[in-house]
Protein backbone atom coordinates (compact mmCIF):
# COMPACT_ATOMS: atom_id res chain seq x y z
CA UNK A 1 0.00 0.00 0.00
CA UNK A 2 1.64 3.14 -1.14
CA UNK A 3 1.19 6.57 0.79
CA UNK A 4 0.57 10.29 -0.51
CA UNK A 5 1.07 14.15 1.42
CA UNK A 6 -2.70 14.83 2.30
CA UNK A 7 -1.82 18.53 1.37
CA UNK A 8 0.19 17.89 -2.08
CA UNK A 9 -0.48 14.11 -3.39
CA UNK A 10 3.06 13.64 -3.24
CA UNK A 11 3.32 9.22 -3.31
CA UNK A 12 5.44 7.95 -0.54
CA UNK A 13 6.73 4.69 0.43
CA UNK A 14 6.07 5.02 4.08
CA UNK A 15 3.91 6.73 6.72
CA UNK A 16 6.48 9.02 7.77
CA UNK A 17 5.66 12.64 7.73
CA UNK A 18 6.10 15.20 7.00
CA UNK A 19 6.32 15.43 2.95
CA UNK A 20 9.60 16.58 1.93
CA UNK A 21 8.20 18.17 -1.58
CA UNK A 22 5.62 20.46 0.49
CA UNK A 23 6.18 19.72 4.46
CA UNK A 24 2.98 18.67 5.64
CA UNK A 25 2.86 16.65 8.67
CA UNK A 26 -0.03 14.45 7.45
CA UNK A 27 -0.01 11.35 4.87
CA UNK A 28 -3.23 9.44 4.03
CA UNK A 29 -3.25 5.75 1.71
CA UNK A 30 -3.40 6.16 -2.01
CA UNK A 31 -6.36 4.64 -2.93
CA UNK A 32 -5.68 5.73 -6.51
CA UNK A 33 -2.67 4.64 -9.41
CA UNK A 34 0.00 6.34 -8.25
CA UNK A 35 1.11 9.55 -10.55
CA UNK A 36 -2.30 9.68 -12.32
CA UNK A 37 -4.57 12.37 -12.04
CA UNK A 38 -7.00 11.56 -9.70
CA UNK A 39 -4.22 10.97 -7.19
CA UNK A 40 -4.19 14.98 -6.97
CA UNK A 41 -7.95 15.72 -7.49
CA UNK A 42 -9.93 13.23 -5.56
CA UNK A 43 -11.54 14.08 -2.56
CA UNK A 44 -9.83 13.21 0.65
CA UNK A 45 -11.60 11.80 4.17
CA UNK A 46 -11.58 13.77 7.52
CA UNK A 47 -7.89 13.44 9.23
CA UNK A 48 -6.38 14.80 12.63
CA UNK A 49 -3.53 16.66 10.70
CA UNK A 50 -1.68 16.68 14.14
CA UNK A 51 1.20 18.74 15.00
CA UNK A 52 2.94 20.69 11.98
CA UNK A 53 6.95 20.08 11.66
CA UNK A 54 8.88 22.32 9.95
CA UNK A 55 13.10 22.00 9.81
CA UNK A 56 14.80 24.55 11.77
CA UNK A 57 18.71 26.24 11.98
CA UNK A 58 20.43 25.06 15.42
CA UNK A 59 22.05 28.63 14.46
CA UNK A 60 19.71 31.53 14.08
CA UNK A 61 16.47 29.48 14.46
CA UNK A 62 15.04 30.26 10.76
CA UNK A 63 12.35 27.73 9.83
CA UNK A 64 12.28 25.83 7.02
CA UNK A 65 9.19 23.65 5.33
CA UNK A 66 11.77 21.40 3.89
CA UNK A 67 14.89 19.90 4.99
CA UNK A 68 17.10 21.68 2.68
CA UNK A 69 20.14 22.81 4.04
CA UNK A 70 22.01 25.07 4.38
CA UNK A 71 20.17 27.66 5.99
CA UNK A 72 18.90 30.63 4.02
CA UNK A 73 19.81 33.18 6.58
CA UNK A 74 23.14 32.12 8.07
CA UNK A 75 24.11 29.46 6.13
CA UNK A 76 24.38 26.81 8.90
CA UNK A 77 24.25 23.39 7.29
CA UNK A 78 22.41 21.51 10.16
CA UNK A 79 18.75 21.59 10.48
CA UNK A 80 16.58 19.61 12.67
CA UNK A 81 12.78 19.02 12.62
CA UNK A 82 10.88 20.09 15.13
CA UNK A 83 7.28 21.51 16.14
CA UNK A 84 6.44 24.56 14.42
CA UNK A 85 4.71 27.26 17.25
CA UNK A 86 3.97 30.40 15.57
CA UNK A 87 5.61 32.06 18.29
CA UNK A 88 7.28 34.19 16.00
CA UNK A 89 4.13 34.90 14.11
CA UNK A 90 2.70 35.87 17.01
CA UNK A 91 5.54 38.34 17.78
CA UNK A 92 5.29 39.91 14.71
CA UNK A 93 1.74 40.61 15.03
CA UNK A 94 2.37 42.19 19.14
CA UNK A 95 0.98 45.89 18.61
CA UNK A 96 3.17 48.65 20.30
CA UNK A 97 1.54 50.69 22.91
CA UNK A 98 1.53 54.23 22.94
CA UNK A 99 4.75 55.19 24.67
CA UNK A 100 6.50 52.96 21.82
CA UNK A 101 4.91 54.73 18.94
CA UNK A 102 5.27 58.31 20.75
CA UNK A 103 9.07 57.62 21.61
CA UNK A 104 11.03 59.15 18.63
CA UNK A 105 8.79 62.16 19.26
CA UNK A 106 9.47 62.92 22.74
CA UNK A 107 12.27 65.66 22.35
CA UNK A 108 9.74 67.58 19.68
CA UNK A 109 7.06 67.50 22.35
CA UNK A 110 9.25 68.32 24.91
CA UNK A 111 10.66 71.27 23.07
CA UNK A 112 6.75 72.55 22.28
CA UNK A 113 6.02 72.22 25.70
CA UNK A 114 9.00 74.24 26.84
CA UNK A 115 8.23 77.07 24.10
CA UNK A 116 5.06 77.34 25.37
CA UNK A 117 5.32 76.98 29.02
CA UNK A 118 7.87 80.15 28.14
CA UNK A 119 4.78 82.10 26.46
CA UNK A 120 2.66 81.29 28.82
CA UNK A 121 4.02 82.42 32.19
CA UNK A 122 5.44 85.99 30.21
CA UNK A 123 9.36 85.12 30.12
CA UNK A 124 9.04 85.41 26.81
CA UNK A 125 6.66 87.60 24.22
CA UNK A 126 4.88 86.64 21.16
CA UNK A 127 6.01 90.07 20.13
CA UNK A 128 9.88 88.02 19.70
CA UNK A 129 8.61 85.65 17.02
CA UNK A 130 8.42 87.87 13.33
CA UNK A 131 4.99 88.73 12.42
CA UNK A 132 3.29 87.78 15.72
CA UNK A 133 1.92 90.26 18.24
CA UNK A 134 2.66 93.81 18.29
CA UNK A 135 6.19 94.99 17.83
CA UNK A 136 7.96 95.65 20.80
CA UNK A 137 8.90 99.31 21.73
CA UNK A 138 12.45 100.73 21.42
CA UNK A 139 14.66 99.98 23.98
CA UNK A 140 15.19 103.85 25.53
CA UNK A 141 17.20 105.43 28.05
CA UNK A 142 14.35 106.78 31.12
CA UNK A 143 11.29 105.07 32.00
CA UNK A 144 7.80 105.26 30.32
CA UNK A 145 5.85 103.38 34.00
CA UNK A 146 7.36 105.68 36.73
CA UNK A 147 9.10 109.03 37.56
CA UNK A 148 9.92 111.19 40.49
CA UNK A 149 6.97 109.01 42.13
CA UNK A 150 4.30 109.21 39.89
CA UNK A 151 2.43 106.60 37.94
CA UNK A 152 3.15 107.89 34.06
CA UNK A 153 0.20 105.13 32.71
CA UNK A 154 -2.07 106.47 35.06
CA UNK A 155 -1.70 109.82 34.44
CA UNK A 156 -1.99 109.04 30.45
CA UNK A 157 -5.47 107.92 31.76
CA UNK A 158 -6.24 110.75 33.56
CA UNK A 159 -4.79 113.07 30.89
CA UNK A 160 -7.61 111.17 28.36
CA UNK A 161 -10.20 112.06 30.91
CA UNK A 162 -9.49 116.05 31.16
CA UNK A 163 -9.98 115.78 27.57
CA UNK A 164 -12.85 113.86 27.58
CA UNK A 165 -14.50 116.27 29.65
CA UNK A 166 -14.10 119.10 27.20
CA UNK A 167 -14.74 117.61 23.95
CA UNK A 168 -18.37 117.59 21.91
CA UNK A 169 -17.66 114.73 20.62
CA UNK A 170 -16.73 111.60 22.39
CA UNK A 171 -13.20 109.70 21.61
CA UNK A 172 -12.14 106.31 23.31
CA UNK A 173 -9.17 105.47 24.43
CA UNK A 174 -7.61 102.95 22.13
CA UNK A 175 -5.34 100.83 23.50
CA UNK A 176 -3.33 99.78 19.97
CA UNK A 177 -3.01 103.52 19.52
CA UNK A 178 -1.32 103.82 22.99
CA UNK A 179 0.77 101.18 21.71
CA UNK A 180 1.69 102.82 18.26
CA UNK A 181 2.43 106.23 20.25
CA UNK A 182 4.37 104.57 23.09
CA UNK A 183 6.72 102.91 19.84
CA UNK A 184 7.39 106.02 18.78
CA UNK A 185 7.98 107.99 21.80
CA UNK A 186 10.70 105.74 22.36
CA UNK A 187 12.03 105.49 19.09
CA UNK A 188 12.15 109.84 19.45
CA UNK A 189 13.70 109.31 22.75
CA UNK A 190 16.68 106.71 21.96
CA UNK A 191 17.65 108.83 19.46
CA UNK A 192 18.16 111.91 20.71
CA UNK A 193 19.91 110.58 23.42
CA UNK A 194 21.37 107.48 21.70
CA UNK A 195 21.45 108.17 18.41
CA UNK A 196 19.79 104.60 17.37
CA UNK A 197 16.85 104.59 14.96
CA UNK A 198 14.18 102.13 15.80
CA UNK A 199 12.72 99.71 13.01
CA UNK A 200 10.16 101.94 10.46
CA UNK A 201 6.27 100.39 11.38
CA UNK A 202 2.55 101.18 10.56
CA UNK A 203 -0.44 101.81 12.57
CA UNK A 204 -1.83 98.20 11.02
CA UNK A 205 1.34 96.52 13.14
CA UNK A 206 -0.50 97.40 16.06
CA UNK A 207 -4.21 96.31 15.59
CA UNK A 208 -5.36 99.70 14.49
CA UNK A 209 -7.74 100.02 12.10
CA UNK A 210 -7.61 103.36 10.36
CA UNK A 211 -8.11 105.17 7.07
CA UNK A 212 -4.22 105.32 6.49
CA UNK A 213 -2.53 106.43 9.32
CA UNK A 214 -3.44 108.05 12.15
CA UNK A 215 -2.39 111.66 13.34
CA UNK A 216 0.18 111.42 15.25
CA UNK A 217 2.99 113.94 16.59
CA UNK A 218 4.68 114.99 19.53
CA UNK A 219 3.65 116.96 22.17
CA UNK A 220 6.08 120.14 23.69
CA UNK A 221 6.44 120.21 27.04
CA UNK A 222 8.55 122.60 28.73
CA UNK A 223 8.27 121.72 32.54
CA UNK A 224 10.16 118.79 34.49
CA UNK A 225 7.79 116.01 36.43
CA UNK A 226 10.41 117.00 39.42
CA UNK A 227 7.69 119.92 39.87
CA UNK A 228 4.50 117.84 40.63
CA UNK A 229 3.71 115.41 43.66
CA UNK A 230 0.60 113.75 42.30
CA UNK A 231 -0.40 111.91 38.61
CA UNK A 232 -3.57 114.18 38.74
CA UNK A 233 -1.74 117.32 38.62
CA UNK A 234 0.68 116.57 36.05
CA UNK A 235 -2.62 115.16 34.19
CA UNK A 236 -4.06 118.53 34.48
CA UNK A 237 -1.05 120.52 33.31
CA UNK A 238 -0.29 118.17 30.45
CA UNK A 239 -4.20 118.36 29.44
CA UNK A 240 -3.91 122.41 29.03
CA UNK A 241 -0.77 121.75 26.68
CA UNK A 242 -2.82 119.41 24.66
CA UNK A 243 -6.45 121.09 24.33
CA UNK A 244 -5.61 124.21 21.70
CA UNK A 245 -4.12 121.45 19.00
CA UNK A 246 -7.85 120.73 16.85
CA UNK A 247 -6.35 117.51 16.39
CA UNK A 248 -6.77 116.49 20.25
CA UNK A 249 -10.40 118.00 20.81
CA UNK A 250 -11.60 118.45 17.56
CA UNK A 251 -14.04 116.53 15.33
CA UNK A 252 -13.32 113.65 12.85
CA UNK A 253 -11.41 111.52 15.38
CA UNK A 254 -13.18 107.92 17.12
CA UNK A 255 -10.37 106.99 19.17
CA UNK A 256 -6.66 108.38 21.15
CA UNK A 257 -3.75 107.21 22.49
CA UNK A 258 -0.76 108.69 24.38
CA UNK A 259 2.33 107.96 26.16
CA UNK A 260 4.53 109.91 28.71
CA UNK A 261 8.04 108.76 29.16
CA UNK A 262 10.71 110.64 31.23
CA UNK A 263 14.43 110.78 31.00
CA UNK A 264 16.29 113.04 34.05
CA UNK A 265 12.84 114.48 34.66
CA UNK A 266 11.96 115.81 30.84
CA UNK A 267 8.79 114.89 29.85
CA UNK A 268 8.40 113.66 26.65
CA UNK A 269 4.55 112.92 25.22
CA UNK A 270 3.73 111.21 21.63
CA UNK A 271 0.16 111.42 20.59
CA UNK A 272 -2.07 109.49 18.39
CA UNK A 273 -5.60 109.96 17.38
CA UNK A 274 -7.98 108.12 14.31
Amino acid sequence: MKWRCAWCGKPHAENDPPCDECGHNAFEKAVVREGSDEARESPTEGIDTGPTYVWTCTDCGREHVKHNPPCSRCGNPTLEKTEQTYDAVENDLDVPGWLGVAKPYLPVVAVVVLIAALFATGIVSPSMLPGIGQPSPPDAPGSGGEAAGIDLEATEELVHERLEADREYARAYDDGLAAYAEYHNRAFVAHEYEGRDADPVDSSDFGVDCRGEPTAGRVPVRFSVTDYDDAESLAADLAVVMAPSDQVTGTGYDGEGLDIHVVDGSIYVFYAAC
